[in-house]
């Protein structure tokens, strides 16, 4: 036994030398023979390349006034990387009640009703969405909501879910969250590499709600970004417009370049975008994106094999969007919109029926005569631009279309305030001179009996100056028919009527009755052709004539400037980031000139006198400061007239000019207070009443 035992304990012994022999010989290996290599191993690092988002450009008002700037938001994000296979639904529904108990809202733009039975979002704000809906979903474009439904629910597994052997059908309820969220994720090209923003700018109390939650929601995160903030939400928002998310179809139509870490990014004019980036969408963010979208840097960081960054490099700096300088005054802007809707409002109030208590909507715009700016260009009704995102349903769905700028985009009948381009072109061209007289019987009868239309009352024997302080029709239709419809047109055209501003903002150019108008024109589809009495009428500014507020006012600051027409625009400067360069500085640019001082004085008078004794004599007869106007009461072909009102001041010196539009507003001297506010608020709100620092940047 003794001997067994011996024996055992030297062979382990013998095995223990052995194994501590090979042991050693390993670590000998290690050290000596590839001691130099596994130092290197140790020491081995990979880099990776991060972006560095740039700051999108602020836009301000002419005279510094903040109007869209950045500041600091949270956002959900959904990273595909971490997302489980199949999964997506369920961890979109998790999030979704999350969501809800929180009161926060997420990105939603599917045109479905929110509730069952589902039905296409109604109006013509939809309609857009809606083909572009179906041609994602590639179904025909007459096909209805049902057959979408039925598309989403094949396309995105939302039948049913849970237990493969025992699968629940999704609530009506669920299957719509999950859908919006699922078609926005597609739009914008939610993959490996692009992650999707689930929603943005939730508040700091939801944070720790999902973020104690991660495990349940894997590819779920919270991460702060960059959110554009509309300070005064509810001025200008048609003018500043909107950013939003760069969508799949925008992004496939545009060129592509190669960057240097082997990614791609979309060309879009003078500016780069990842699949993840914000781009303008409408107004002053859209026209001047080349401007405000900045140009991303990169940083490179190096980690070790442990994970631990062992170096930090700025590869290529960001360079922020340069700061936007527009020429509203945000302050005369909200002047203007604030008169014209308590106008509206008192026209409903206090007229009676088919005489103002219609009126519904309407628009202002008022430009600088010297120099062709935008000072202020007001729509009603209008909405918050910082509501636009959470609550677009409703405001699309508002009454009389809120998201419509009428200012720029809508085309009315001028009616009588075109009379002053008429008499214009009438004296302009020799057709009559300042001592002309027409005599008014009130019926008009040269093309009688089949036709004798009429003015508003017998003004006996007038001039010029007293037709327009009058606005007697008969006038007008006689200077008309002698003048004729090519030069009518001609004139109209010089002084900016029919003829594209130059504002940098799309805009309806409108039109000037003429053959070719009205045989195009489908209000005349059942009597195209042009006849004798066509004239006389687009001599008091009906007929085909269709035009917008921004389109008479820049006519009647080229009457203010005896002939000089400028090129409208909004954008007033551009400046770097910091300030500390100008990049662009408005010049002001003469488009055409009218050489005839004498016939500009004449139609000048006639306006004044409208002004002091004539159609608008109520609200400017003893105005401390001579304005020049001309009501408007064209017809609408329903019964009603809208009421449209232009006028520039000083007489003697014009500095602004102002039109007025209100939808049904009847006459044009009850929108006067309108611009009477304009005015007011121009010359007399300012320190020492004085406006000769007018535009400059506030320190």
């Amino acid at each position: 036994m003794k001997t067994t035992a011996k024996n055992r304990m030297i062979i382990m012994t013998v095995v223990l030398i052995v194994v501590l022999l090979l042991y050693s010989l390993r670590l000998m290996q290690l050290q000596v023979v590839e001691g130099e290599s596994l130092a290197a191993q140790m020491e081995r690092v990979r880099t990776t390349e991060q972006v560095i988002k740039a700051a999108r450009g602020e836009i301000l008002d002419r005279n510094g006034r903040p109007l869209a700037v950045n500041t600091i938001g949270r956002d959900v994000v959904i990273n595909m990387a971490f997302l489980e296979k199949g999964t997506t639904n369920e961890v979109l529904l998790r999030l979704i009640r999350i969501m809800e108990s929180a009161d926060e809202d997420w990105i939603d733009n599917l045109p479905l009703t929110a509730e069952a039975p589902f039905r296409f979002k109604p109006g013509e704000a939809y309609e857009t969405e809606i083909a572009r809906l179906k041609n994602a979903l590639g179904v025909a474009q007459y096909a209805t909501a049902d057959d979408v439904v039925y598309r989403l629910k094949e396309k995105y597994g939302l039948f049913e879910h849970g237990d493969k052997d025992d699968p629940v059908p999704y609530a009506d309820e669920e299957f719509r969250k999950i859908a919006g969220v699922r078609y926005e994720m597609d739009r914008r090209g939610f993959s490996m590499s692009v992650p999707y923003t689930f929603a943005t700018d939730i508040k700091i109390e939801t944070v720790p709600k999902i973020k104690e939650r991660s495990f349940e929601l894997p590819g779920v995160d919270v991460v702060e970004s960059t959110i554009r903030q509309y300070v005064s939400g509810t001025v200008a928002p048609h003018v500043i417009g909107q950013t939003g998310p760069l969508y799949k179809e925008q992004w496939d139509a545009a060129g592509k370049v190669q960057n240097p870490d082997g990614s791609v990014s979309a060309q879009i004019g003078e500016r780069t975008y990842k699949m993840d980036d914000v781009i303008g969408k409408s107004g002053a963010e859209l026209a001047f994106e080349s401007q405000l979208k900045g140009i991303d840097g990169t940083r490179r960081i190096t980690m070790n094999s442990s994970g631990d960054v062992i170096d930090v490099v700025e590869e290529k700096e960001q360079v922020p969007g340069n700061t936007v300088v527009l020429t509203l005054d945000s302050q005369l802007q909200k002047v203007a919109q604030d008169s014209l809707a308590s106008n509206i409002r008192r026209l409903q109030d206090t007229k009676e029926e088919r005489k103002g208590k219609e009126a519904s909507a309407g628009a202002v715009a008022v430009i600088q005569c010297k120099t062709g700016e935008a000072l202020a260009l007001a729509t009603y009704p209008s909405y918050d631009l910082s509501a636009y995102q959470r609550d677009y349903d409703q405001i699309a769905a508002g009454e009389n279309q809120p998201l419509f700028n009428r200012a720029l985009d809508a085309a009315y009948t001028p009616g009588s305030s075109f009379k002053p381009a008429v008499a214009l072109g009438a004296l302009a061209s020799g057709t009559i001179t300042p001592r002309t007289l027409y005599n008014c019987t009130y019926v008009y009868n040269r093309f009688a009996p089949e036709y004798t239309p009429h003015c508003e009352s017998a003004h006996g024997n007038v001039d010029v100056v007293n037709a327009i302080r009058g606005s007697c029709n008969i006038f007008f239709y006689e200077a008309a028919y002698y003048m004729g419809i090519d030069t009518l047109d001609e004139y109209a055209a010089r002084l900016g009527l029919g003829v594209p501003t130059g504002i940098e903002l799309p805009e309806n150019i409108g039109q000037v009755a003429s053959p070719e108008v009205k045989a195009a024109s489908p209000a005349y589809a059942d009597d195209p052709q042009w006849r004798p009495g066509d004239v006389i009428q687009a001599g008091i500014g009906q007929q085909s004539t269709l035009l917008s507020p921004l389109q008479l006012a820049n006519y009647t600051a080229t009457l203010g400037n005896n002939g000089k027409r400028m090129e409208v625009t909004v954008l007033k400067s551009v400046k770097s980031y910091t300030f500390d360069e100008t990049v662009y500085e408005h010049e002001p640019k003469v488009v055409d000139e009218v050489d005839a001082p004498e016939a500009f004085q004449t139609v000048r008078e006639g306006m004044v006198a409208a002004s002091r004794t004539g159609t608008a004599w109520a609200t400017f007869a003893n105005y401390p400061i001579t304005v020049a106007s001309k009501t408007g009461t064209p017809e609408r072909g329903d019964g009603l007239y809208n009421s449209v009102f232009i006028a520039y001041a000083p007489a003697e010196d014009p500095e602004i000019a102002v039109a007025v539009v209100v939808e049904k507003g009847w006459e044009g001297y009850q929108i006067a207070p309108v611009a009477r506010d304009v005015f007011d608020a121009y010359f007399f709100s300012r320190t020492g009443g004085s406006s000769t620092n007018y535009g400059e940047l506030l320190p």
